[in-house]
């Protein structure tokens, strides 16, 4: 079992910048890549980003590329989301996930999941 404990969310206004951080517990951090996801009210989770085991291979969707930096730190067991100029469409709950293979932006593949941080952007 991975244990995922996200923080970091909360009320920015459109422009600004937030750092989102997950924090794992359990099992190797290093054995599995990480990813965030969000999901808007009414809307399917969607893929954001994600980071292979090594930290070499960064993913993004194409709505967050150039704004948001993906970064993992296997030392401290954790992943963190810089993200900038932030706009109103970015609003959502944001969820870590974790799995063993690496460039997987299914969120139905993902296996382990943090209880989500709301990220609120105001216009």
């Amino acid at each position: 079992q991975v244990q995922l404990v996200e923080s970091g969310g909360g009320l920015v206004q459109a422009g600004g910048s937030l750092r989102l951080s997950c924090a794992a517990s359990g099992r190797t951090f290093s054995n599995y890549a990480m990813a965030w996801f969000r999901q808007a009210p009414g809307k399917e989770r969607e893929f954001v980003a994600a980071i292979s085991r090594s930290g070499s291979r960064l993913f993004y969707a194409d709505s967050v590329k150039g704004r948001f930096s993906i970064s993992r730190d296997n030392a401290k067991n954790m992943v963190n989301l810089q993200m900038n100029s932030l706009k109103p469409e970015d609003t959502a709950v944001y969820y870590c996930a974790a799995d063993g293979r690496d460039g997987v932006t299914s969120f139905r593949a993902y296996d382990y999941w943090g209880q989500g941080t709301q990220v609120t952007v105001s216009s």
